[in-house]
């Protein structure tokens, strides 16, 4: 238990250093291991309570268990020390009732002395805690000590009721959860000394306490969504942690806006309780830090603000965001030797320097110690290993724009090209500083030279911002040129060569284009991009063949739903052969999904068909679903996932039979209802099966159901011969669409044949071609 809240040395990944924040702040096994210390001996409790003090400084309820463990061992000195390490950075008011009950047994013996230090101690803890919603009870106590206070002669009492009145009206303007019950109790206090006198003090603190007690009930609703006893921990992204950050930041958006309008100075301290109320539970926030450190910055304070970013960093060592904020107030109030201190912490002992540390050192000192301060500390990061490209960038720009001197700049991106020519980022940032320069010539070198070194897969960028710039600079020859080369610099990396075109408009549009403006409308656009994407496309196999095949063919490949697309197509032709299911829509954009058919429909039906139909919804959609015949929405609620142009009819077709959802079902026929006497009974039935009869039947299921086979068909005579020897075993099945083609076939054959038929081998699928 004890080892999952140990430190753990440093780690050397972000990854891994999450990994181990996890293991370390472990939340339920350092509230197990509290429980359990308090079991223990002091000896052995207060290694643990250290341990865990150390990972929650802010856990007020673990140095509450820990002080009461050394006042239950009568240890005063270490409990003394205890309290100077916890009472300022933990503001919750059981803590400091423990610490004003330590106070009154240490003094109790010590006669007007130790009186004296008991309410010293009690305006101490009222100045820090007593604008605490729960800070009641201290109120009150402290009243009662006060009453019990000997008055020895009547200028004694007469001080004694004066610094009673003061503590009531103290505590009757405090939004507390016992504010009513204090301004009955003055009440009565008052009437007790003087009537005449109270009347006119009561009138005037009536309205400052209605006031208190206005904004206690308004500041009760956002007390209670926070959670008191949650301990400190790096922020995980929880749903909880995130309710309670609102929670705080809420508070203290209400707290900034002075409620009970109250002074400027009072209204200042009520806000810093709550930010050191905050910073209890959301120690490892950054944010609530900075916010902390500007209000105080903003509100005059500057050096309240460097005190709390020495807190913060404290806290959050490796915060770079909290060094850059600290070092910029140093900055800006002149501080110039503390701010370098911090950039110089920033950068460390250089071997685990970021490039970003660099780039901002480098500014501070062109700021503050000028060019040639800048220019050498440059000469000397570039040696380091961690001199990424972005420092020669940076300091190329700097010497450029601030310095005004283009040679120096041009000189840093060559010298930075020699290192970091497979950096395509680095050679466009060169390319942009050649474009203000206009040096066309060069830049037209710095592609050449750049794409000669960077391979293929690494040159998407450069050649695409290279064919921009000849449409833009350069002759038509030298555009063209560009073009094609680039075609054959990626034909060698592109799996499918055919899958690229060869001439397409989308060059055109390209090449004659201008910012926002472009040679063809928006539909135009979709299209060609829906067409290169289909080109890119079409030679990929489909994992789902369009029916069965025969001899290990597959099926045509399949056609690309819009949830696979670039989220700039809209709508096309094509999407009226699509049957695949898609995510459902918005009334926002029906229009445009449901112009080419039921685009998006299908998931939607295939929920819940029913309840979208018969709802008093009102969008577009709805109201489609609602003119639409029920048969149809069965239909499309139950539209299997086919893609492609063409689907195979056979397929759906058997996949829509096989469903129980169409029609109510009817009882099947029992084992025992066969014919009976040849077919003459079965007539009836038969024919009124073939003649379309609205009669519902029960859908055939898989294991009676045989799916229509893709590719040349059975031969009639020989499927007569097949099928005949099995038709009483066979369910009767209601392929509409089959046994239509049977009575056509039926039809043209009736006059040449004699005897009577069996309608069941009908029924069953093909003619039995019994005659008599």
């Amino acid at each position: 238990m004890a080892s999952s809240v140990e430190q753990k040395d440093a780690p050397e990944t972000k990854d891994q250093e999450n990994e181990t924040a996890a293991e370390k702040f472990n939340v339920e096994a350092a509230e197990v291991l509290a429980t359990s210390a308090q079991r223990l001996p002091l000896a052995q409790a207060a290694p643990i309570y250290e341990q865990l003090l150390q990972l929650y400084p802010t856990a007020a309820k673990f140095w509450k268990q820990y002080v009461e463990a050394n006042m239950a061992a009568n240890n005063d000195d270490a409990t003394k020390q205890i309290f100077s390490r916890c009472l300022l950075n933990c503001l919750q008011v059981p803590l400091w009732r423990c610490y004003i009950r330590f106070i009154r047994k240490v003094n109790e013996k010590k006669g007007a002395e130790g009186q004296e230090e008991t309410r010293k101690a009690f305006d101490f803890m009222l100045s820090h805690v007593g604008t605490d919603i729960a800070s009641g009870p201290i109120w009150m106590e402290y009243i009662t000590f006060l009453k019990s206070l000997p008055a020895q002669h009547g200028q004694e009492e007469s001080q004694r009721m004066i610094a009673l009145r003061k503590v009531y009206q103290r505590a009757i303007i405090t939004p507390t959860h016992h504010v009513e019950q204090l301004w009955r109790e003055y009440e009565i206090f008052e009437n007790s000394v003087n009537r005449q006198l109270a009347k006119g003090l009561i009138s005037e603190f009536q309205q400052k306490y209605n006031s208190a007690r206005a904004v206690y009930r308004e500041r009760k609703k956002y007390f209670e969504e926070i959670d008191w006893n949650m301990l400190a921990v790096p922020p995980t992204g929880s749903s909880k942690e995130e309710q309670q950050w609102t929670a705080w930041r809420r508070l203290l958006a209400f707290e900034k806006t002075n409620p009970q309008r109250i002074d400027s100075d009072s209204s200042n301290k009520r806000i810093i309780f709550t930010y050191e109320q905050c910073l209890m539970y959301l120690y490892h926030y950054p944010d609530i830090w900075y916010d902390y450190a500007t209000w105080n910055a903003k509100s005059g304070s500057v050096d309240a603000a460097i005190r709390v970013y020495q807190r913060a960093l404290k806290a959050l060592p490796d915060s770079e965001m909290l060094k850059y904020a600290y070092a910029e107030l140093e900055e800006s109030r002149g501080a110039i030797q503390p701010a370098k201190k911090i950039y110089e912490s920033l950068l460390g002992d250089g071997a685990n320097t970021n490039a970003l540390a660099y780039i901002q050192f480098i500014r501070f000192l062109r700021r503050n110690q000028g060019v040639e301060a800048a220019r050498k500390y440059f000469l000397d990061a570039r040696k380091s290993p961690n001199c990424t490209y972005q420092v020669y960038v940076a300091y190329a720009l700097m010497a450029f724009c601030l310095d005004k001197d283009p040679k120096i700049a041009h000189n840093v991106f060559e010298a930075g090209l020699k290192r970091f020519m497979q950096e395509p980022a680095y050679i466009l940032e060169y390319v942009d500083f050649l474009y203000r320069l206009n040096d066309d010539r060069n830049i037209r070198a710095l592609f050449e030279r750049a794409l000669s070194s960077l391979p293929p897969e690494k040159s998407v960028e450069v050649w695409k911002r290279f064919v921009q710039f000849e449409q833009t600079y350069g002759d038509l020859a030298s555009m063209l040129k560009v073009e094609q080369r680039r075609k054959e610099a990626f034909s060698s990396i592109d799996e499918d060569p055919g899958s690229v075109l060869e001439d397409s408009l989308e060059e055109v549009v390209s090449r004659y284009s201008f910012m926002d403006l472009y040679p063809c409308s928006t539909k135009d656009l979709d299209q060609l991009a829906r067409q290169e994407w289909l080109v890119k496309h079409m030679g990929k196999k489909s994992g789902v063949s369009n029916g069965p095949s025969r001899g290990g063919e597959r099926g045509p490949p399949n056609f690309p739903s819009y949830s696979n697309l670039p989220t700039k197509f809209v709508d096309s032709d094509t999407s009226r052969t699509m049957a695949s299911r898609q995510k459902p829509v918005d009334n926002t954009t029906v229009a445009s999904t449901t112009v080419a058919g039921f685009n998006g429909v299908p998931n939607a039906l295939s929920n819940s068909v029913g309840p979208l139909a018969s709802s008093g919804a009102t969008g577009p959609f709805d109201e489609v679903l609602k003119a639409t015949p029920p048969a149809l929405l069965s239909f499309l609620a139950n539209l299997p996932i086919v893609e492609g142009p063409t689907p195979n009819v056979d397929i759906i077709l058997s996949i829509c039979l096989q469903t129980e959802a169409a029609a109510p079902s009817a009882a099947p026929a029992g084992p025992g209802k066969g014919r009976k006497g040849g077919g003459s009974h079965q007539a009836g039935p038969a024919t009124s099966d073939l003649s379309g009869s609205s009669r519902s039947h029960q859908a055939p299921t898989g294991s009676s159901f045989r799916p229509r086979q893709s590719g040349k068909r059975k031969d009639f005579g020989r499927q007569e011969e097949e099928e005949s020897s099995t038709v009483q075993s066979q369910p009767v099945p209601k392929d509409v669409f089959r046994l239509r083609q049977i009575r056509k076939a039926r039809i043209g054959t009736g006059a040449s044949q004699t005897g009577s038929t069996s309608y069941g081998s009908a029924l069953s699928g093909d003619l039995s071609g019994s005659t008599g």
